[in-house]
């Protein structure tokens, strides 16, 4: 009986050992680096959950704009699944691997605001500032002084508030002409009036 039991036990405990799952948090980066390259959607999931904050934080601190930063964060992981079989573990770990695709988006996110810039900038310069003179004085005064504080302001906050006080775009439309994100360009055109706003209390 004794003989019995004690042959029984291990083999209960090992068949209960082989049957608990190894939950997906808890894989190694190596793991999760073969599980990519294998296809598995889960290894993609947990690579997000452990590294998406560094993709964010990086993008952030190179474009100054946090929104931007979660559009470069989502292109990452997406170009880190697409590349997938392009990851070879023998050339470092995950996370290098994953900052080397964040440094390439960052540029390209950079690249693409320079393109932006200049054609808000082009858009802007066609545009009139300057009011028709069938208009009324205090009129007149009113786009004088927007023109003044618009000049105060950081470029894109400015080109974006141009677009909208002169040439009497929505927040949507300044996004389609302008190629950015709609987040992108309410942040801007909200940062541009808080500014304007607080030199005309102070004036």
């Amino acid at each position: 009986m004794t003989a019995t039991m004690t042959m029984t036990a291990p083999t209960t405990a090992a068949v209960s050992t082989a049957a608990v799952p190894v939950l997906p948090d808890a894989l190694s980066d190596e793991e999760i680096g073969r599980g990519l390259v294998r296809g598995d959607e889960s290894c993609l999931a947990v690579a997000h959950r452990r590294w998406a904050r560094l993709v964010h934080t990086l993008a952030a601190r190179a474009l100054g704009d946090p929104r931007e930063a979660e559009d470069v964060t989502q292109q990452v992981f997406l170009a880190a699944w697409r590349g997938r079989a392009g990851y070879h573990p023998e050339r470092g770990p995950v996370p290098a691997w994953l900052v080397g695709i964040t440094r390439r988006k960052i540029a390209d996110a950079l690249t693409a605001r320079t393109r932006r810039l200049d054609l808000v900038a082009a858009a802007g310069a066609a545009l009139t500032p300057f009011p028709d003179t069938r208009e009324g004085p205090e009129h007149v005064l009113d786009r004088l002084v927007v023109t003044r504080e618009l000049a105060r302001l950081p470029r894109v906050q400015r080109d974006v508030l141009t677009l909208a006080f002169f040439g009497d775009l929505t927040q949507v439309q300044i996004a389609d002409r302008t190629g950015m994100p709609l987040g992108t360009v309410k942040s801007h055109a909200r940062r541009g009036l808080q500014r304007m706003r607080r030199s005309l209390d102070a004036a």
